[in-house]
């Protein structure tokens, strides 16, 4: 078995050992009175990896830091490993693809700055991340579980633009991976 695999059995392994948080269980209740109209995108926390126990599709939950709306995004095994792995705190005997780009824009002195997920059409999410190279800002197109693994790592911000809020509707998860 090699090292990627045991890693996604051992995520596996200890999200089922802490027992899946239900996507209903990891946001606070909502207020009664509607909260002022947000602007702009919102960093948000990385709540959790789970497995949604309707779909059995591993899900990473996103919570607004302004105003504690979620978002959930289905998403694959690896994913939630590149994911779950470095908010577990555990450090891999080998690098994980995300960790090789990571060294690897270290080397070349580009940082990354933050990450956003910009959009959600047709059940599939999108995102940019924003690297820093010393000159103009890059922008690169890129899927949501991977940005949000460099971010977690990079300890650089994630963002959700206010239309991906709208768009995903509280509790509602996408029918098929939108990683």
């Amino acid at each position: 078995m090699n090292t990627s695999v045991r890693l996604s059995v051992i995520a596996l392994l200890v999200l089922a050992a802490l027992g899946v948080p239900r996507p209903a269980d990891l946001a606070p209740d909502r207020p009664e009175a509607a909260p002022p109209k947000a602007t702009g995108a919102q960093e948000v926390e990385v709540v959790a990896v789970l497995i949604d126990q309707n779909t059995q599709q591993p899900t990473v939950v996103l919570q607004g830091k302004r105003d504690k709306r979620s978002v959930e995004l289905a998403i694959g095994l690896a994913e939630a490993t590149g994911i779950a792995v470095p908010l577990q705190g555990v450090t891999p005997p080998r690098p994980l693809t995300h960790d090789l780009f990571l060294t690897l824009f270290g080397r070349l002195k580009v940082t990354l700055t933050r990450v956003v997920i910009t959009d959600l059409r047709d059940d599939i999410f999108y995102a940019i991340v924003y690297l820093n190279t010393g000159g103009p800002e890059l922008q690169l197109d890129a899927r949501p579980s991977d940005a949000i693994a460099l971010a977690i790592r990079a300890k650089a911000p994630v963002l959700v633009e206010e239309r991906v809020f709208d768009k995903a509707g509280a509790g509602a998860l996408p029918r098929r991976p939108s990683i």
